[in-house]
């Protein structure tokens, strides 16, 4: 007690240390109960708060965090001829996948602090999730100074200078890939992003994508991608080349029902999402010039290829950056299936899209929800003249 005595008058109000007393509301906060009591009369308790929102998405995330630490060293494993056993392949991702995320936190974690310190505020959670999203969006081989410059410009611009959590218009992991892939694009994308065993570069190591290898098809591209060792189960299951937690479509369909089913992440998103990628996709087959076209390409592939999955689950998702209203979350999401599947398909120098499609979606939220709010108002003023 005395010690708590101590601590508040040397960092609370008129201390000494006032200035640091962001820091110590954190320590508080994580190991204690919140000394915040309601007065008054009737309230409603709940225990739900945005710390638990935030444990909810980290624990949707952890089916494609486990994936992906298996997938990491599976690869390593296979692409360089290497017998493995499971163990192996889940040590060596984690070799691979706890300096990223040290990296990141540490930086992400530096850069919260010092604006709450600034600005004489509580040190949020807000960083907890988009901490947990940024490794998974990054290929393994990404340099850790580069990572640390991703991480520092979407904490920074992507979220600081628009005034910290909950006032970002743009998703802070997205704004660090997007980074990285126009600041860096040799080691975020292309088929350079498996290179490195050891210090020496090995050929088998530098796979393609499924993406990349739909850009140029020979014949069939359906034929094209299984001949390639890319046929739809081993994509939708996630044993391929690709960023660390995007590649296992089965892993995010967990996260996606437990996000759902406890009403953090909205149905109506996600399920747009992927409809619009569907219409978009069937509108390019119906004007396909051949089966080797990428035109050609079926909308269950678009699914599991790439981001696509990950993107509608956890990045479109994200309440603070989407349409509120419940139908602008249908063309919002609706929009960023369209646009990923456009991009994918008829811009031959980037053969991903979900990125781009929620950055630019992001934009354009603010004036869904509101062109949605003015025509319900139109249609209650009709109401109540008639």
């Amino acid at each position: 007690m005395k010690l708590h005595d101590m601590i508040h008058g040397t960092f609370g109000k008129g201390g000494r240390l006032e200035r640091f007393w962001p820091l110590v509301d954190a320590a508080e906060t994580f190991f204690f109960r919140l000394p915040v009591r309601t007065t008054g009369g009737t309230h409603i308790r709940d225990a739900y708060d945005l710390k638990r929102m935030m444990m909810i998405v980290v624990v949707a995330l952890f089916p494609s965090m486990i994936f992906g630490t298996y997938n990491v060293g599976y690869q390593f494993y296979a692409s360089a001829g290497i017998p493995a056993d499971h163990l192996a392949c889940v040590l060596k991702g984690l070799a691979v996948i706890v300096p990223l995320y040290v990296v990141t936190f540490a930086v992400g974690g530096a850069w919260e602090v010092l604006f709450a310190l600034i600005r004489g505020e509580e040190i949020n959670e807000g960083f907890f999730v988009t901490g947990a999203l940024i490794p998974l969006v990054m290929p393994p081989t990404i340099p850790l100074w580069q990572l640390a410059l991703a991480v520092s410009f979407g904490v920074v611009l992507g979220k600081e200078l628009f005034g910290g959590t909950g006032m970002n218009i743009f998703n802070p992991a997205l704004v660090s890939r997007a980074f990285l892939f126009f600041a860096y694009p040799k080691s975020i994308s292309g088929a350079g992003v498996w290179t490195l065993t050891g210090d020496r570069v090995v050929d088998a190591y530098t796979m393609a994508t499924p993406l990349h290898l739909g850009i140029e098809p020979k014949g069939d591209i359906i034929t094209h991608l299984s001949a390639n060792g890319f046929d739809f189960w081993r994509m939708f299951t996630g044993l391929e080349p690709g960023s660390i937690g995007e590649t296992s479509t089965v892993a995010i369909l967990i996260g996606a029902f437990v996000l759902i089913i406890t009403g953090v992440g909205s149905w109506r998103i996600i399920a747009s999402v992927f409809a619009g990628g569907a219409a978009m996709a069937f509108l390019c087959n119906a004007f396909a010039p051949s089966p080797a076209s990428v035109l050609a390409l079926p909308a269950h592939y678009h699914f599991v290829m790439g981001g696509f999955a990950f993107g509608a689950v956890f990045m479109a998702t994200d309440p603070v950056s989407a349409a509120g209203t419940n139908a602008g979350k249908y063309v919002y999401g609706f929009l960023i299936g369209v646009l990923t599947v456009m991009v994918r398909t008829l811009n031959p120098a980037y053969p991903e899209g979900m990125m781009l499609a929620i950055l630019f979606m992001n934009l354009f939220a603010p004036l869904i929800d509101y062109t949605v709010v003015r025509l319900n108002m139109r249609r209650r003023v009709r109401r109540a003249a008639g």
